[in-house]
C-alpha cells in the first residue's frame, strides 16, 4: 500500500471517528443519564468502540460518570452525563434599541453569568464593539476558574450577515455596514465563533429551549425597531442561498407606503414594528386624542415604552388598544401570506409582539383564519415566545452547542 492510500485510510478513519463521537454526543444530549451499553444500542456501534470513544470524552472532561443504573437485572451499569464544568459557552446580542445582552452558560446549558447594558445605538460600530468586548471579557473572567475554558461564543446582530466571513453586511436600524465582526471576535477570543442575524438565533433558541421545542417546521417572528424572522425546517435553520433567508420585515405590503430604513417603501416593518407602533401612538397624541400615555410622557415619544403600552392597554386605554388592534391586523395579513408560502406547523411571536401579544393574538389568529388557505391555517398554531427577550442569546448557546455536538473533535483536538 502506497503513501497516498495510507493518507486516504487515515482520513477515512478520522472522519468515521468524528461521526461516531458526534453520534454519542447527540444521543447523550437527548437521553442522559445513559449507560455505555444503552449508547451502543442507540448508535448501532459495538460496545468496545463506544467504551473507547466515551473514555476519550471523559479524558477531555466533556462526559462524567455519575453512578449506577439499578433498574434492570444483572450487574448495574455506570451512568454517564455531560460534565457541567467541561467549559463555558458565551452568547451575546447587539440590540438595535441600544442594548447589549451577554450570557454565559456551563456545558449543560445552565446560565451562570449574565449582564445587559445600554449603548448609544447612533454611535459608530467601533464604539459598540469595544463595549461588547469588555462585557465578553467580564464573562470570561467571572466563570473560567470554576467552569473551565470558553468552548465557543456566538453574537446575534440586527442585520444581514455573510456567513462565509461572519461579516455584518448591513444593519439598517443601526446604520452599520461591512463590519468584520467574526474576524475581530476570533482575533480577540479564539476560533469557535459564530455571528448570525438575531432572528435566526432567536428561532434556534425557541427550537432548543422554548415554544418551538421539538417542532420540526416553525416560523419565528422577531419584533423590535425592525422586523426579522427565522425559519426552522426539518429541525434545521433555513439560511437560504446567500444566508439572508428570514428578512420578513422587508416584504412589501403597501407599495405607496412609508419609506423604510432599507430604502424601499411600504415594508411590513413600517406597519408592525415597535417604531411603527410608537409612531402611530405619538401621532394620535399630537392630534390631542385622549390617552393616559400623554399624561405620563407629556406627549414626548421618547417616553414611550413597551411596558407603558402594556400598562395602558390593561387599564383599557382606548387609543392604545386601537393601535394594537390595527397592528395585529397588519401582522395577521403578513403571517397569512407566510403561512401560505411556508406551511409551518407553528408561528412564534417574539420581541414586542410577545410582550404585547395578549392584546393582539386574537386579532392575529382571526386574520390568519380569514386570509390564509384554510388547510394551511388549520395546521398552524400561533403562540408567544417562551424565552422572551432571551430568545436570541439562548439561540447563540444552541448554535455553539450544535457545533460541538456535531464535531466534538474540533474542540478536543
Amino acid at each position: 500500500m502506497g503513501p497516498k492510500q495510507n493518507r486516504y485510510r487515515t482520513g477515512n478513519q478520522s472522519l468515521v471517528r468524528e461521526i461516531n463521537l458526534s453520534a454519542i454526543m447527540n444521543r447523550m444530549h437527548k437521553h442522559a443519564p445513559v449507560s455505555r451499553s444503552a449508547l451502543a444500542e442507540m448508535t448501532g456501534l459495538n460496545k468496545t468502540t463506544v467504551s473507547s470513544l466515551v473514555q476519550e470524552l471523559i479524558d477531555h472532561q466533556f462526559v462524567r460518570e455519575i453512578g449506577f443504573d439499578t433498574a434492570g437485572t444483572g450487574r448495574p451499569a455506570r451512568l454517564l452525563e455531560f460534565n457541567p464544568e467541561a467549559g463555558c459557552i458565551i452568547s451575546a446580542e447587539i440590540i438595535d434599541t441600544g442594548f447589549i445582552s451577554v450570557i454565559c452558560a456551563n456545558f449543560t446549558n445552565n446560565i451562570i453569568w449574565r449582564t445587559k447594558e445600554t449603548f448609544d445605538h447612533k454611535s459608530n460600530p467601533q464604539t459598540a464593539i469595544r463595549r461588547l468586548f469588555t462585557l465578553l471579557h467580564q464573562a470570561v473572567d467571572a466563570t473560567r476558574t470554576v467552569y473551565g475554558p470558553v468552548l465557543g461564543l456566538a453574537v446575534g446582530v440586527p442585520g444581514l450577515v455573510d456567513h462565509k466571513s461572519d461579516t455584518l453586511l448591513f444593519a439598517p436600524n443601526l446604520n452599520w455596514e461591512n463590519v468584520p465582526l467574526g474576524v475581530l471576535l476570533r482575533e480577540e477570543f479564539g476560533r469557535l465563533v459564530f455571528v448570525d442575524n438575531e432572528a435566526n438565533l432567536a428561532a434556534l433558541g425557541e427550537y432548543y429551549f422554548g415554544a418551538a421545542k421539538e417542532c420540526n417546521n416553525a416560523l419565528y417572528i422577531s419584533g423590535s425597531v425592525g422586523i426579522g424572522g427565522g425559519i426552522i425546517h426539518g429541525g434545521q435553520l433555513v439560511t437560504g442561498a446567500t444566508g439572508f433567508a428570514g428578512e420578513l420585515g422587508h416584504m412589501t405590503i403597501d407599495p405607496h407606503g412609508e419609506l423604510c430604513s432599507c430604502g424601499s417603501r411600504g415594508c411590513w416593518e413600517t406597519l408592525v414594528s415597535q417604531s411603527a407602533i410608537f409612531n402611530r401612538i405619538q401621532q394620535a397624541i399630537d392630534r390631542q386624542q385622549p390617552t393616559i400615555l400623554s399624561k405620563k410622557g407629556n406627549g414626548n415619544s421618547d417616553q414611550l415604552t413597551v411596558s407603558a403600552l402594556s400598562k395602558a392597554a390593561r387599564a383599557g386605554d382606548k387609543l392604545v388598544l386601537t393601535v394594537l388592534e390595527e397592528t395585529a391586523c397588519y401582522l395577521g395579513i403578513g403571517i397569512a401570506s407566510l403561512v401560505n408560502v411556508l406551511n409551518p406547523e407553528l408561528v412564534v411571536l417574539g420581541g414586542i409582539h410577545c410582550s404585547l401579544g395578549e392584546f393582539m393574538l386574537p386579532t392575529i389568529k382571526q386574520e390568519l383564519k380569514h386570509r390564509a388557505l384554510r388547510w394551511s391555517a388549520k395546521a398552524t398554531r400561533v403562540v408567544l415566545a417562551q424565552q422572551g427577550s432571551d430568545a436570541c442569546v439562548m439561540g447563540g448557546l444552541a448554535r455553539v452547542y450544535q457545533a460541538i455536538l456535531a464535531q466534538p473533535g474540533a474542540v478536543t483536538n
